[in-house]
């Protein structure tokens, strides 16, 4: 018995870890090209050791650092302030949908899940943007569009729903009232599901470039993933078009393509690579406990 159960733990073990390397291994080969010359690129391949080292793929991305620096404070500013007030009105939405002593209850709950089902559309979004609410080249135009997700809110009832109606009620008798109650009492107690739905809300803001392409034209405004996304744009339009380059008098030979490419990928995703590993313990406890429920 004793046995069986060390192979088993040793096979759970092993699994874990190549599953481990699995994940890890690509975002170390995106580091390792990152930080190769072109030339080497071309003539070698992909390798986790590179053969040349250069940072020429970064000086190109970092040619105009004042543009770059602005773009994650826009980034860090949309994501700060859009996480705080999304997991707050998504925790308020939460808890009163949650409550069973709620007479409408089940009809709010699937006003929620209808809107996971069908939504209003590009066109009219755009147009209730622009012509309504004037938010063009507006940083709240990148807040307000995600600031709310049905999703979030059914995960964070699932939470608030394990809570017991009796902690509500002995606060009442005490004098308590709903915001009190709320602030004081239910957000502490779900920690867990506020952490994990705080990092998937700022993870979603962090990512966010469609609504600044469509909403943002002042370049002071411009956040980092649609900056990135423009700079791929013109990586690619320079290789190919590498005849109309060749008239101006521009060598591509040792232009840092994919090394650029997965530069880009360590500048977009590295802060939140810093931030996750903060919030793990509450990220896997919060997927647990807070799974969905009807």
């Amino acid at each position: 018995m004793g046995k069986k159960f060390e192979f088993s733990k040793l096979f759970i073990n092993l699994l874990f870890t190549v599953l481990s390397l699995v994940v890890v291994l690509p975002f170390l080969l995106v580091i390792a090209v990152s930080l190769t010359d072109e030339k080497s690129l071309n003539e070698n391949g992909y390798q986790f050791i590179p053969t040349t080292f250069s940072l020429d793929a970064y000086r190109y991305l970092l040619d105009a650092p004042d543009i770059l620096l602005r773009a994650y404070g826009v980034t860090f500013t949309v994501t700060i302030i859009g996480a705080l007030v999304g997991l707050l009105l998504t925790a308020m939405t939460a808890y009163v949908i949650s409550r069973q002593d709620y007479r409408y209850n089940r009809a709010t709950t699937f006003y929620v899940f209808f809107t996971m089902l069908f939504s209003g559309g590009l066109v009219p979004s755009y147009i209730l943007i622009t012509q309504y609410l004037h938010l063009k080249d507006s940083l709240l135009a990148l807040i307000l569009p995600i600031l709310l997700s049905p999703f979030n809110i059914m995960v964070m009832k699932g939470f608030m729903s394990k809570i017991p109606l009796e902690i509500i009620e002995s606060a009442k008798i005490d004098g308590a009232r709903e915001f009190r109650i709320f602030f004081r009492i239910i957000l502490p107690l779900s920690t867990p599901a506020l952490a994990t739905l705080g990092l998937l809300i700022s993870f979603t803001y962090w990512n966010e470039w469609f609504n600044a392409m469509l909403y943002i034209d002042d370049p002071n405004k411009v956040p980092l993933q649609l900056l990135l996304v423009r700079t791929l744009n013109s990586i690619e339009f320079l290789t190919t078009n590498s005849e109309f380059t060749g008239q101006l008098g521009i060598d591509l030979s040792s232009f840092p393509n994919s090394s650029a490419r997965m530069a880009i990928a360590v500048l977009a995703g590295g802060p939140m690579l810093v931030i996750f590993p903060f919030f793990q313990r509450f990220f896997v406890k919060g997927l647990t406990v807070g799974s969905l429920k009807g």
